[in-house]
């Protein structure tokens, strides 16, 4: 567990173990209702802005340590299975699609300045 909350923190993850009943009352009329059923037995909960942090964290967690079986997850209201929870826990990060985004936006200035520098040099050997 002192593993898992270190990863937590390090992803922003705010994990907690908590009484069933009080997350059960906590959730009614909110858009983590349809976890209710799945609330039973002791359980790790993990919340974080990143939707895909927890479920990565959670998820990585389990494959090393057998103990840990994620159970269902909450997407925009949506209940998730575990398997659900693993398809969301394979997407990219958020960091990581920004510098995807970047690297594809800065892709075209680059081979154009690369373009200018060779023009120039072709300008700079003629003379």
């Amino acid at each position: 567990m002192t593993k898992l909350r270190a990863q937590a923190r390090e992803n922003g993850v705010y994990l907690r173990v908590l009484k069933n009943t009080l997350v059960r009352r906590a959730v009614e009329g909110t858009a983590f209702a349809g976890l209710a059923d799945q609330m039973v037995g002791p359980l790790v909960y993990a919340v974080s802005a990143d939707p895909v942090a927890a479920a990565k964290v959670l998820h990585q967690f389990a494959k090393a340590d057998d103990k840990i079986i994620v159970k269902a997850g909450s997407y925009e209201g949506q209940v998730m299975n575990a398997a659900q929870v693993a398809e969301l826990a394979s997407i990219p990060s958020r960091e990581e699609l920004l510098s995807k985004l970047l690297y594809v936006m800065q892709a075209p200035v680059a081979g154009f300045a690369r373009a200018l520098a060779a023009l120039a040099e072709k300008q700079a050997e003629a003379a």
